[in-house]
């Protein structure tokens, strides 16, 4: 693992009378993969988004530290320009991947790049290179609905990496697949993020999916009550 690249500092995020973050503070190092844990209205959903700029929190502090780059100081930047992070530096995977489904597979990655202004045919490049590394060679023509609910999740992963983004945030990515199509999904995963020097946050509710990972930060009440690296 390398340096930090997310430090977070007293996180708050409140809706209504509701907290769902009461002061959380978290370190994430480049290259790990960390799951964050917790029963249904614990916080972790909150806390994933606040760590990737999609919610901004009440108070307290998000940086992303890029490789190579300054900080970045993600909870003071306004939509615009955080809509510019999560398209330019951070890659997402969502439990129904959130694809298009009048998309062909190679469409829905390529769209990705091409909206970070990679040109059409470099982008299609790229995105089938995705799909065959995931398994899916033959299938780029194919709209979401032909596929499996496994293979959507792969289109889903090579979307998430078609931009060379550093971080990939993950929201219950194998929740809607049976146990075997949740390894293989975790298989490609970890493949294409730790196996290539990213680093990984996602949210489970599977002990076995967190296991999977080389930490697990355990979430209740909008707090962190514990953490555990993986032995």
């Amino acid at each position: 693992m390398s340096d930090t690249v997310i430090h977070a500092r007293g996180l708050v995020k409140a809706f209504g009378s509701a907290r769902a973050l009461a002061g959380i503070d978290l370190d994430i190092a480049g290259g790990e993969s960390v799951a964050i844990m917790g029963a249904s209205g614990s916080g972790k959903t909150t806390l994933l988004h606040v760590l990737a700029g999609i919610t901004r929190p009440d108070d307290g502090q998000v940086r992303f530290l890029p490789t190579g780059g300054d900080p970045i100081e993600v909870s003071a930047l306004g939509e615009s320009a955080r809509s510019r992070l999560r398209r330019e530096s951070f890659g997402f995977v969502f439990q129904q991947g959130l694809l298009m489904p009048e998309l062909t597979a190679v469409e829905n990655v390529a769209l990705a790049a091409m909206i970070t202004g990679v040109p059409r045919a470099e982008a299609t490049q790229r995105a089938a290179g995705w799909l065959a590394a995931l398994g899916l060679q033959g299938r780029e023509d194919r709209r979401i609905g032909e596929l499996s609910g496994g293979q959507a999740q792969r289109v889903a992963i090579a979307r998430a990496q078609v931009t060379g983004a550093s971080l990939v945030f993950a929201d219950e990515p194998t929740g809607a697949l049976d146990s075997t199509t949740s390894s293989e999904v975790m298989d490609a995963l970890l493949w294409s993020t730790t196996g290539q020097g990213r680093t990984l946050v996602l949210v489970t509710h599977d002990p076995q999916v967190a296991a999977r990972c080389s930490r697990t930060v355990a979430v209740r009440d909008g707090r962190i009550v514990g953490s555990a690296v993986a032995a």
